[in-house]
């Protein structure tokens, strides 16, 4: 006799599972085949009133879920492959599950990575979902944090902070009264739904010499990058990539680049590109649809990364990224 938890996964993603490898999620384990290339592994999961809101539509929570992590398979070189899904729900509603489920297989199918299996459990907390992807990469190929060399340019993709004050706008804060109507719901949407970036993985794979993705906040992330890699860098804060809502937010003084640079969400990728390779990276990135911005190079040194406005001034961070604890 099939329990709730065996009627809840066949109705709502047994329909998600069509990858040869998931058996229809009638076993415990799937599979993926051997292709020579190297498998790519990742895993982040998003908890209610941490990475989401709890008002939040399911459908956004879903493909947050998914996104963050085919935006790191992106950064390393890595094409999506499949993901296991985990879900800690409070209970089992109709409301909530059909249309999280739908737009879960939407994603899984826009961006070519299928469900291949997962885990339901009850909760009396917070909801989580937790998704560990798998990527492919040419063998050798992944691009890692470590890799950046002192003349390297740091590139960024799309642009910074809009999540950022997504979140600052559901949540009433100043960037609430500064913008409204398209430029209110383009930054909350940043907030909801991150654009992964896999169209650039390629293009990362071929010509940057380290890449993760902007996660917690650029700043931070950057850091990140030039501890493993052993180097710093030098940032000017006017080049990065805001949008037209951001800048107006900015204009009518309701938020500080600071605060953008600092902010999670971001979900672009962060590369350091080798001069040699710049004119290639920014070619094969226009051919792929993403916008890619120089902001900076890597330095020598154990330095923290320094961040100066259009004047060269420093500028001081209070905080470098989104801290979890």
């Amino acid at each position: 006799m099939a329990s709730a938890e065996d009627n809840l996964i066949a109705r709502y993603f047994k329909p998600l599972a069509n990858h040869a490898g998931a058996f229809g999620l009638s076993d415990d384990c799937a599979i993926l085949t051997s292709s020579g290339d190297d498998l790519v592994l990742t895993t982040d999961a998003i908890v209610e009133g941490v990475h989401f809101l709890p008002d939040d539509p399911p459908e956004s929570i879903a493909r947050k879920a998914l996104r963050v992590n085919l935006s790191d398979l992106a950064a390393k070189g890595a094409s999506p492959a499949g993901f296991l899904l985990t879900l800690a729900l409070r209970s089992a509603e109709e409301s909530w599950l059909a249309p999280f489920a739908k737009a879960l297989g939407e994603d899984a199918a826009a961006f070519g990575c299928p469900l291949l299996g997962g885990d339901t459990v009850s909760t009396p907390g917070p909801l989580m979902i937790s998704v560990t992807a798998f990527g492919r990469v040419p063998a050798g190929r992944m691009v890692r944090r470590a890799g950046a060399r002192p003349g390297d340019h740091v590139v960024v993709s799309g642009t910074i902070g809009d999540a950022a004050l997504g979140l600052d706008i559901l949540k009433g804060g100043p960037a609430a009264g500064a913008v409204s109507g398209e430029a209110r719901a383009a930054l909350v949407q940043r907030y909801r739904e991150p654009q992964p970036r896999s169209a650039l993985a390629q293009a990362v794979r071929d010509h940057a010499s380290a890449a993760m993705d902007v996660s917690d906040g650029l700043a931070g992330d950057l850091a990140k990058l030039c501890a493993v890699s052993a180097v710093s860098a030098a940032i000017d804060a006017a080049a990065v990539p805001l949008s037209e809502a951001a800048r107006a937010v900015l204009a009518a003084g309701a938020g500080r680049i600071a605060q953008l640079i600092a902010g999670g969400d971001d979900y672009e990728i962060l590369c350091t590109v080798p001069q040699a390779r710049l004119d290639a990276f920014q070619a094969d990135a226009r051919r792929a649809g993403v916008m890619v911005t120089v902001i900076g190079r890597i330095t020598d040194g154990a330095a923290t990364p320094q961040f100066s406005d259009a004047e060269g001034r420093p500028i001081a961070l209070s905080a470098l990224s989104y801290s979890h604890f």
